[in-house]
This record gives structure tokens, C-alpha cells and sequence, in this order.
């Protein structure tokens, strides 16, 4: 389970990585900031189409190959992604990278809950503070390491991967071929967004998602020319720290906030609170996108909100139906990676053609419909059970 969770760290941690270093790798391969967006559209597109057939891979060659093919892949695509001498070489990389993460990362929760003794809700914690802790560690390890050069992130991602690949590797139990009961549709993820439960929460996460990469993603041109209007060097380093804390604020709203909030209060209640807290941090952002000071404190308050709904949201889907957790996992993950492949896409084109501020309004747009969608949603408390089909 730890060697897992620790994979599980570092992969997240590919997620942030490349922000601190988007806009030297726009400087040193002469690209715009929209083509270098590409790399989250890339790789969030693949990581989402593929989750829909990772179940169906796992479920014939098991659960332990499944995570050492991913954890594989990224290795080796992250270690092209450093070697590459254009940005579409990264963008490309980047793709190879999202299909291991794929691979890895719809395996990886439900081998976490089932391999924790503790119950669904402590490995889904669990889970969602390696989630956390990997994109804090992530921007600010890219950030140091970028500062060198922007290929360095890459390769010391290839090393870390390498390392969570030999752990699971080592400590993972030796698996006996599945059962062929055991064994899954080929469409069984697209086939379980019949559940009304899961398809539900799959859309509200899509729309999250999609704000959730535009701050991500997006933030780090807005945050450089801030600081370049106020005299100052905004290079790698300083996008590290910045990222740093919105992951630090993730990871500790994931681990010690969420948990509190779903034994006092409803699930409809939370994640009504949480989506307007982080509409009016986004509105902040579109408001005072060339206020340095104000547009840091904006996203890493945004940070806070995204934990608490990231937790609460991953807990809701694993116990939204009685289709298998991997199934579930994988099916829900995959709608809301594709949300967040699209931010990219229309965030660089958009800011190009109005002013920087849009991006953050599309963002705003985005989280009003998941609230609506929330709002108009039957959902109960976390803990119960909401299943039947359309």
C-alpha cells in the first residue's frame, strides 16, 4: 500500500511538474504560451480516453503488471520529454506520458483500497494525500530543478518513477492469472456512465476539472507578467514556491479538512460551500490578474477548495454504485481528465484574443454549471450508497 501511495506521489507530481518551467521552454523553443498549454492538453486528453479501458487491461493481466507497465511508460516517455528539441516533441511525449499515467493511476486506488486494512475511506485519504503531496512536491521540484534547465524536471521525474516502479516491484505481492469471471467488457467503462449516480458526478467533475487546469495550467503567464510589470524576476524558482503552497493548501484540505467535513455535513452541502468558495477565488483571479500579491493569495486559497472537493468528490464516486471500485475509478477519472485536456486547448487562444483576465472567467462559467448541476443533483451523505441506472 505504501509503495503505492509513494508511486502514486510522484506520479501527481508529473502533473505540476512542467508548470514552473512553461514559460522558459516557450522562451528557449521559441513557442507561444498556447502551444505550450499543449502539454496538459496532451497528456490530461490521453490519460482520460485511456481510463476508460484500463479496467479491461488490469482485469486480464492483473493488477500488479498493470501498474509496472504504467509506471513504465512514464519513465520512458518523461526521460524523451527531457531529450526533445521541440515543443511538439514534448507534446507528443507528453501523450506517452498520460497513457502510462493512465495505466498507473486508475490501477492504483482501487489496489490501494483493497490493499489497506483500515477500510475504503482511510485508503481513499490516503490516496488523496499522496494526490496532494505530489502536486505540492511537484511545482516546487520542477521549480529548483527548472532553474537549471527545463529539461531537468523531466529526467529527475524518469529517476523518481524508476524508483516507485522497483518498489512495487519488490514489495508487491506475486499475482495468479485472473479468473475469467474476473475478467472485464472490453466497453465496461463507458457502459457504466448508465448509472445515474456515476454519470452525474462524472459531469460535475468535468466542469470542475476544467477550471481546476485552467488555474493550473494558465496561471503561470498571468503570475510572470504580474511580476514583470512590478520590476521583479518571476523565473522557474519563484512559480515553484507559489505552486508549491496551492498544492500545500490541497494537500492539507485533502488530509485534515475533507475528512471532518463528510462526518458532520451532507455531500450536497459541502461541495455546494466548496464550489462557491473557489467560483469567487476564480472571479478574484479574473479580477486581479496583474496584481501580483493578490492573484498568489487567490490560488492558493483556490488550492484549499480543491482539496476538500477533490476528497469528497473521489469518496462519493467509490461508493456512488456497486460497480466494481476499478471500474468506477477509472470511468468517473476518465470524464473529468478530458474537462481538464480542454482548459488548455481554449485558455492560450482565448487570453490571446481578449485579455488575460478570460481565462479565469471561462473558469468562473465552468463552476457555476457544476454548482447548478450539484444544486439540481439528490445527493445524500458520502457514506450512503447512491446506485441505479437511468
Amino acid at each position: 500500500m505504501w509503495a503505492i501511495a509513494f508511486a502514486c506521489t510522484v506520479s501527481f507530481m508529473g502533473i505540476g511538474l512542467v508548470d514552473p518551467i512553461l514559460p522558459a521552454i516557450s522562451r528557449d523553443l521559441n513557442a507561444t504560451a498556447s502551444q505550450t498549454m499543449l502539454l496538459f492538453t496532451s497528456y490530461l486528453f490521453i490519460t482520460g480516453i485511456a481510463m476508460f479501458f484500463t479496467g479491461w487491461l488490469s482485469s486480464r493481466i492483473g493488477t500488479k503488471k498493470t501498474l509496472l507497465a504504467g509506471l513504465l511508460l512514464i519513465v520512458v516517455f518523461s526521460a524523451l520529454a527531457g531529450a526533445s528539441a521541440s515543443v511538439n516533441q514534448i507534446i507528443d511525449f507528453r501523450a506517452g506520458w498520460g497513457l502510462g499515467n493512465a495505466l498507473f493511476i486508475s490501477t492504483a486506488l482501487a489496489a490501494i483500497v483493497g490493499a489497506a486494512s483500515g477500510g475504503s475511506k482511510q485508503a481513499i485519504v490516503l490516496y488523496e494525500a499522496a494526490l496532494g503531496v505530489g502536486l505540492a512536491v511537484g511545482p516546487l521540484v520542477g521549480g529548483v530543478l527548472g532553474s537549471f534547465s527545463w529539461r531537468a524536471p523531466f529526467f529527475g521525474t524518469a529517476t523518481l518513477m524508476l524508483l516507485g516502479l522497483l518498489a512495487i516491484l519488490l514489495v508487491y505481492p506475486r499475482e495468479t492469472t485472473p479468473a475469467p469471471s474476473a475478467k472485464q467488457d472490453f466497453w465496461a467503462g463507458l457502459k457504466s456512465l448508465r448509472y445515474a449516480a456515476l454519470r452525474r458526478l462524472a459531469l460535475i467533475a468535468f466542469f470542475y476539472n476544467f477550471s481546476f487546469f485552467i488555474l493550473l495550467a494558465y496561471s503561470p503567464y498571468p503570475l510572470e507578467e504580474a511580476a514583470a510589470a512590478r520590476g521583479l524576476n518571476f523565473g522557474a524558482h519563484e512559480l515553484g514556491y507559489v505552486f508549491f503552497g496551492w498544492g500545500f493548501a490541497l494537500a492539507l484540505a485533502s488530509v485534515l479538512i475533507a475528512p471532518k467535513l463528510t462526518q458532520r455535513f451532507s455531500l450536497k452541502s459541502i461541495l455546494l460551500c466548496m464550489f462557491t468558495l473557489l467560483l469567487l477565488a476564480m472571479a478574484v483571479c479574473a479580477l486581479f490578474f496583474d496584481a501580483l500579491s493578490t492573484l498568489i493569495i487567490a490560488v492558493i486559497l483556490a488550492g484549499g477548495f480543491q482539496g476538500v472537493l477533490n476528497t469528497v468528490l473521489t469518496e462519493s464516486v467509490m461508493e456512488a454504485t456497486d460497480l466494481p471500485r476499478s471500474v468506477a475509478s477509472s470511468s468517473y477519472s476518465g470524464v473529468r481528465f478530458i474537462g481538464g485536456a480542454i482548459a488548455p486547448l481554449v485558455a492560450g487562444p482565448l487570453a490571446a484574443a481578449t485579455f488575460a483576465g478570460a481565462p479565469y472567467w471561462l473558469a468562473v462559467a465552468a463552476l457555476l454549471l457544476s454548482l447548478i448541476l450539484t444544486l439540481i443533483s439528490n445527493l445524500g451523505h458520502p457514506r450512503v450508497v447512491m446506485s441505479g441506472k437511468a
